[in-house]
């Protein structure tokens, strides 16, 4: 049996966030992430944040490194901590995104379902990352950018890729703080710190991969 391969991706700016959050997430996370799991092999993405090269994109990473797990991360104003994507909906905004390209229509696929579910173990995720008091919530609505898109296009592709046994999106705070201001203390607006969103996206690693950390004290 060959190794476990686990994909990472991250968005890149779009309009509204010149500085994506989730860049410096997984650059920072696959680095711990391969010192907590060595027999892993990882593969990391910064996906552009655009309508037709996102899915694509993850369809040729998919095909090339063929992983058992894919864990995809962005952005949200609205995330409270981690969110844990439990379905991805088959509609699109009409918004641009970071090439100024709207889509062209209002769904994602014409003759597809109007929602898919996620494989990612999402509660049991939540509950892990609370028992570390790393503030974490199951979500039913991804919203109606490319996060949803590519989540929704992942749940396509995993369909047809039965040795992708874990595959899922998970937002985090657009003002998460930067590696550079990782302090105990999170800023006022951020409901976690930089250390904390590392700590998670391991935990996360862990339950995807049916593994158990060692318990650390509760950062806060």
């Amino acid at each position: 049996m060959g190794r476990t391969v686990v994909l990472l991706t991250a968005f890149g700016p779009f309009p509204s966030q010149p500085v994506n959050a989730s860049m410096s997430l997984v650059g920072e996370l696959v680095g711990t992430a391969k010192r907590a799991f060595p027999d892993v092999t990882f593969v990391t993405e910064v996906l552009a944040t655009e309508w037709h090269t996102a899915p694509r994109r993850v369809s040729e990473l998919v095909d090339t490194h063929e992983p058992d797990i894919a864990l995809h991360f962005g952005v949200s104003s609205r995330a409270r901590g981690f969110e844990i994507e439990a379905r991805g909906r088959n509609a699109c905004g009409d918004v641009e995104d970071a090439a100024g390209i709207r889509p062209l229509a209002p769904w994602l696929s014409a003759d597809g379902p109007d929602w898919l579910s996620t494989n990612l173990p999402a509660t049991a995720i939540v509950s892990r990352l609370r028992r570390r008091g790393i503030p974490a919530f199951v979500s039913w609505d991804a919203g109606s950018y490319l996060c949803n898109a590519l989540l929704y296009h992942a749940l396509v592709l995993a369909r047809h890729k039965p040795a992708l046994r874990r595959n899922g999106f998970i937002h985090v705070p657009h003002d998460l703080p930067t590696p550079a201001r990782r302090v105990s203390s999170r800023p006022r607006s951020s409901p976690m710190t930089f250390d904390q969103a590392i700590d998670g996206g391991v935990e996360i690693i862990a339950a995807c991969l049916g593994r158990r950390l060692r318990p650390q004290a509760p950062k806060r």
